[in-house]
Order: structure tokens, then C-alpha cells, then sequence
């Protein structure tokens, strides 16, 4: 996997999948001056003696408390220490590797007044692989992510702990480990770190790579279930879609179009099927995709622009010299953004149930009941399809928007929060549910499929088939399900389904 150099303020959505996969991040040296810079203008402002609001005052409510010049470095440490009051799990090491990359790329673009030497921590930590053990749970997305990115700063400073690898240390001992020392936090620090929506973003983005990949593999188990129930592509035909003109949805007809081409078990019922129309599950699969795929893709241009941007405050202007105080730091841009994932996410698994329930249906798909020779004395497909009725309602509760919500903080004085971290938090959970019920579809249309023999589909889906076949066998009699779900579910997370079906190119979110 090669490196990514981040140019702050231009990092591209494919090198933030990249650092989110694994790929070690760098700055692009460019930045130095720009750091030098920011960090200087905070000795000039600080000399000229005004009080200025996270450099020489207290913070919150208590913004009008001046503190001393001797005092300084000991509120900036105080700061990081009395805000790492989060609870919960860890978060996952990729999500906050992730976290530490889009924090290092906004703090470089020489606005937030830290010292090279923090710039240079942080970028070493990413390099040398230590990742802060992050609480899952404290953030309301305003001001920044206070809780989570304080986690983070007390590791630099020698404080909480790290993962290396499996272990998980005490910051100090991990930081000498690696041959590094931890900080002694200058004016404005400690708040630079703080400030920001950047565990949030993080979240955020990682869940919309994840659900990426699920929209894609849905496409191909969607024309799987299409050739399984002897569905039309009628439906996916160009020109009722150019009618329409949503780009989403003509580029997703195009997709299910060519994912059948060719099929032998499409041509068998082009003549003489008594059927006029579709179940909605298989005929407006372009319709339902592609509005997700349109949200998708308004998600990823707010979460890459919020990426590329500078959440801290105040804000420092070096060639004036000046600390303005503002509000970046309020994350309701990406809690939109999260609220929009959550309801394409839901819809993609939603959409999904539905064609497993028409599958194990014989009215509605014309196959054997529950997917299985003998039913009766056998069950089939029955609780698959319960488990994955299960899942879809458990996403419908979480999709509930985040961003309606907000509770006053601080006093009062944070009156307004955009819950951004939480919205963005729940969404990986809610992708592997969904990813769980494409699972059982996968499973579930191929089976179906296997009913038409020696009919086949096209070559892209027999592909998909043979790829699910190299590793779970035609169900039969009743064996014991779970296994199958858990090498089906395994195929679709790691993007071999994509990958079999690869002739055909899929629509992403950029």
C-alpha cells in the first residue's frame, strides 16, 4: 500500500480511504513554513498582553478569567487533562488512525498556533503505529470533539494509554518504546488539540468507505435475486431513467443492465411470461439505489470538504497577527452528512430483505418454499430471512437522525450542539447489520439460482455464484445455517463479491 502525503487543506477522498485502509500518512514538507508561522504569531499576540480567549483565559463559561503568564503551560496541560473525561469501549485503532491523520492535516495549515515540535508527535505517533485508546462515548459534537481529542492529547503529553500493535500500554512507557518524549504543551496547545470535529469526521468517513463497498455488493446480489425470482430487466431499461435524469438512479439502472447481459435464465422467459410486473424489491431497485447513492455522494463531498478544513478555535492569522474566535468547530456539516449515511444504509438493507422475503416466498418468486427441495421436513432459508428481517428493523431504529437533537452545555454557554459524534459513531454498527443481511441475500440468490440449472446467468453473476460456491455447497437437507451466513457475510465485507463480478464497473461515491 503505498504512502500518502497529505497537502493540508487538499487531501483527496481516495488518500483518506487509504490512510483509513492502512496506508501511512506524511506531511507534505511544504507545510513547515506555514506551522513556523502560525506558531510564532502566538508569542507576538501573547506579548502585546490583550487577553485572548484558550491562550491567556480560561475556557467555556469561564472564558473572562485571565491567567497569569507563569500559568500557561500549566492551563493548557489542565485543559487536556480535566477533558479526557470520556466512557465507553475504545474506538477502532483504523478509525482513529484515521482521526490523528485528519487532525495533523488541520493543524498544519498553520492556523491553530502550535509548535512544530507537537506537528512532529503527532506525525511520528501515525508513523510508528501508536494509536490514543479513545473512549467511544462523550462527545456532542460541539465544541469539537472535546472528550475524544483530549484522549488523544494526553497521550502526547505522557498520559492514558496506547495501543502498539495488540498491546495496549501506558502512554509514557509506549511514547519511550517508539524512542519518543512526550510534550510540554505551549499557549494555545492544548486547545488546538482539542478543538475540532475531527473524531466525528472520522467516523464518519470511515462508515461511508464501509458503506461504499456494501451499496456495490447490494447491486450484485440485487440482479442475483433479479435471476433467482426470473425477473425482468425491463425495469433497468436506459431511457425510462434519462426521463428522470437523477444521476444516481440511471447510472445504478446501467449497472443492474450489465450485471445481467448475456444471462441464459433472462432470455428463457423473454417470450410468453404471464407476469406484467416486478415485485417493487426487483423493479425499483434503481429507483430505491440510486436516491442512496445520490445522498452517498452529497455525504462524501461535505465529509471531504470538512476534512480538508481547520475546526479549531480561536483561529490564528499570522499576517496580522490576530486570534479570532468563531464557531468551525461545530460539527452539524457532518452531522447532516452522518444522518444522510444512516438513512441510505438503512434503505440498502432494507431494500435488500425485502427480495429474500419474496425469495422464500413461492407465490411471489414462483421457487420452492423457503429455498429448499423438501420443504416441510426441511425449513430452508425460513429463519435467515427472520434474522435478517431482525436486522433491517434494529438499523431502522438507529437511522433516526442525530442532528435534531441537541442539549446545552457548558453552563449554558455551548447552547447548541450538533451531536455530530454520535451520529457518526452508530453508523458501523448499522453497516454491519446491513452488511449481515446482504450476506444472507448473497446465500439466499444464489440458491435460487441453483433451481434454474442447467440454465445459467450472465458470466459477471455466475462469477458471484461460483465465488459463493467455492465455499458454501447447495443447501439440501437442514444443516447448521450459521456457518454459511458467516463465510457469506465474510465475502461481502472483504469486497470479494465486488471483485468477482469485476467486469462490470460499479458506481461509487466518487
Amino acid at each position: 500500500m503505498n504512502d500518502v502525503v497529505m497537502r493540508p487543506g487538499a487531501v483527496s477522498l481516495a488518500e483518506w480511504r487509504a490512510i483509513y485502509g492502512g496506508a501511512r500518512a506524511t506531511l507534505d514538507p511544504a507545510s513547515a513554513p506555514l506551522i513556523a508561522a502560525s506558531a510564532a504569531a502566538v508569542e507576538r499576540i501573547l506579548a502585546r498582553g490583550e487577553p485572548v480567549y484558550g491562550i491567556n483565559t480560561g475556557f467555556g463559561k469561564l472564558a473572562s478569567v485571565r491567567i497569569e503568564a507563569g500559568d500557561l503551560e500549566t492551563l493548557q496541560r489542565n485543559i487536556v487533562l480535566s477533558h479526557a473525561a470520556g466512557v465507553g469501549e475504545p474506538s477502532p485503532v483504523p478509525v482513529i488512525r484515521l482521526m490523528l491523520a485528519l487532525k495533523l492535516a488541520s493543524l498544519a495549515q498553520g492556523a491553530s498556533g502550535v509548535k512544530p515540535a507537537t506537528i512532529a508527535l503527532l506525525e511520528a505517533m501515525l508513523a510508528k503505529g501508536l494509536t490514543p485508546v479513545i473512549p467511544a462515548q462523550g462527545s456532542v459534537g460541539a465544541s469539537g470533539d472535546l472528550a475524544p481529542l483530549a484522549h488523544m492529547a494526553a497521550t502526547m503529553i505522557g498520559v492514558g494509554e496506547i495501543f502498539v500493535g495488540e498491546a495496549r500500554l501506558p502512554a509514557a512507557a509506549a511514547l519511550a518504546q517508539a524512542g519518543l518524549a512526550p510534550l510540554t504543551l505551549g499557549p494555545k496547545e492544548g486547545l488546538a488539540l482539542l478543538n475540532g470535529t475531527q473524531f466525528s469526521n472520522a467516523n464518519a468517513l470511515a462508515a461511508l468507505f464501509e458503506t461504499e463497498r456494501l451499496f456495490q455488493t447490494a447491486l450484485v446480489t440485487g440482479a442475483l435475486s433479479t435471476e433467482a425470482a426470473k425477473g425482468s430487466d425491463t425495469p433497468f431499461d436506459p431511457r425510462i431513467h434519462a426521463l428522470r435524469r437523477h444521476a444516481g438512479q440511471i447510472e445504478t439502472a446501467d449497472a443492474l443492465r450489465a450485471l445481467m447481459a448475456g444471462s441464459a435464465i433472462r432470455a428463457s422467459h423473454l417470450q410468453g411470461d404471464e407476469r406484467v410486473q416486478d415485485p417493487y424489491c426487483l423493479r425499483c431497485q434503481p429507483q430505491v439505489m440510486g436516491a442512496a447513492l445520490d445522498v452517498l455522494r452529497q455525504a462524501a463531498m461535505t465529509l471531504g470538504t470538512e476534512a480538508n478544513g481547520v475546526t479549531d478555535n480561536p483561529l490564528i492569522f499570522p499576517d496580522t497577527d490576530e486570534a479570532l474566535s468563531g464557531g468551525n468547530f461545530h460539527a452539524e456539516p457532518v452531522a447532516f452528512a452522518a444522518d444522510m449515511i444512516a438513512l441510505a444504509v438503512c434503505e440498502i438493507g432494507s431494500l435488500a430483505e425485502r427480495r429474500v422475503a419474496m425469495l422464500v416466498d413461492p407465490a411471489l418468486s414462483g421457487l420452492p418454499a423457503f429455498l429448499t427441495p423438501k420443504p416441510g421436513l426441511n425449513s430452508g432459508f425460513m429463519i435467515p430471512q427472520v434474522t435478517a428481517a431482525a436486522l433491517v428493523s434494529e438499523n431502522k431504529q438507529k437511522a433516526f437522525p442525530a442532528s435534531v437533537d441537541s442539549i446545552p452545555t457548558s453552563a449554558n454557554q455551548e447552547d447548541h450542539v450538533s451531536m455530530a459524534a454520535h451520529g457518526a459513531r452508530r453508523l458501523l454498527g448499522m453497516v454491519d447489520n446491513a452488511t449481515a443481511v446482504i450476506g444472507i441475500e448473497l446465500l439466499a440468490a444464489v440458491q435460487g439460482c441453483d433451481f434454474h440449472a442447467p440454465l445459467t446467468s450472465s458470466a459477471v453473476l455466475e462469477a458471484a455464484r461460483a465465488l459463493l460456491r467455492g465455499q458454501v455447497p447447495h443447501l439440501t437437507d437442514d444443516r447448521h445455517f450459521h456457518p454459511d451466513m458467516v463465510a457469506a457475510i465474510a465475502l461481502v465485507r472483504s469486497g470479494a463479491v465486488i471483485a468477482a463480478a469485476g467486469a462490470v464497473p460499479l458506481p461509487g461515491v466518487s
